[in-house]
């Protein structure tokens, strides 16, 4: 058999392999998965065909806002309330690109470092490497990844610079947005684009000055806005449950509508 051959049946075994170790939730081999997937090699593309045929599936929660609001601290206490309920968490959390190496500045790793011991916990931050919109080109691959390791809830928290951070609505199940008492005009820029694709608005730091008109302005526009204070977990338990209940009825929705192209064709 020729060499070219060998190398082929190789890398196919290497690819199936790997693709085998992610399904069985083996961490090391999704954290090298997903990097193949950010360098945009060929062979993480081909596990990841293979993954997707077996995905499993998981509750995706999208995490925005504003920097300063304190959605980093939001998104460890969902852990925290998942992990609670014996679920395993994978959070994606996209951060800024480092000026002199191109990977993450990893400000959302730190900010969760209580779970980073945890096994049933998988934190990546990926560096946005000059991709808009508040996600890194490889959030999606790596969301498909975490599926198929068995993750049962998916938290992809954007960068936060800005009211253009509109990507994730098309990965997410649920979209928090997360805003801060005392904006004041930055949430009226803001519900042209941010709070525009929010299902969910939460507004942290509930205990400081201007929360209560933060929240009567929000509630006037939005169906759900809670009040939470992240710190001391604080309204986290009212958001999980709006959470499930926005994921209940969108699944609900969603069997409705398949039932009617079923009947009518269409």
């Amino acid at each position: 058999m020729c060499g070219s051959s060998l190398q082929t049946r190789r890398e196919a075994g290497d690819t199936l392999g790997l693709a085998d170790r992610v399904q069985a939730g083996e961490v090391r081999a999704l954290s090298r998965v997903i990097t193949l997937l950010e360098n945009q090699d060929p062979s993480g593309a081909a596990i990841l065909r293979l993954l997707i045929s077996g995905l499993r599936r998981a509750a995706v929660i999208g995490m925005t806002g504003y920097p300063g609001a304190g959605k980093s601290t939001v998104v460890a206490q969902l852990v925290a309330a998942y992990r609670h309920l014996d679920m395993k968490v994978g959070v994606l959390a996209v951060d800024i690109s480092s000026p002199v190496t191109g990977g993450a500045l990893l400000g959302d790793r730190i900010r969760m470092q209580e779970h980073t011991l945890d096994h049933g916990v998988y934190i990546r931050s990926m560096a946005t490497r000059g991709h808009q919109g508040g996600l890194a080109h490889a959030t999606s691959g790596a969301m498909s990844v975490l599926e198929a390791a068995g993750y049962e809830v998916i938290l992809i928290e954007t960068i936060g610079v800005g009211q253009n951070e509109v990507d994730v609505v098309d990965l997410a199940h649920t979209v928090v947005a997360v805003v801060a008492p005392g904006l004041g005009d930055e949430v009226q820029a803001m519900k042209a684009g941010l709070l525009e694709v929010a299902h969910i608005v939460v507004v942290n730091k509930g205990d400081r000055a201007g929360a209560d008109s933060t929240l009567r302005d929000l509630r006037d526009w939005y169906p759900t806005v809670l009040r939470t204070v992240a710190t001391t977990g604080e309204g986290v338990p009212e958001l999980v449950a709006a959470i499930a209940e926005h994921q209940r009825l969108r699944d609900l929705q969603s069997s409705s509508a398949r039932l009617i192209r079923k009947n009518t064709g269409f």
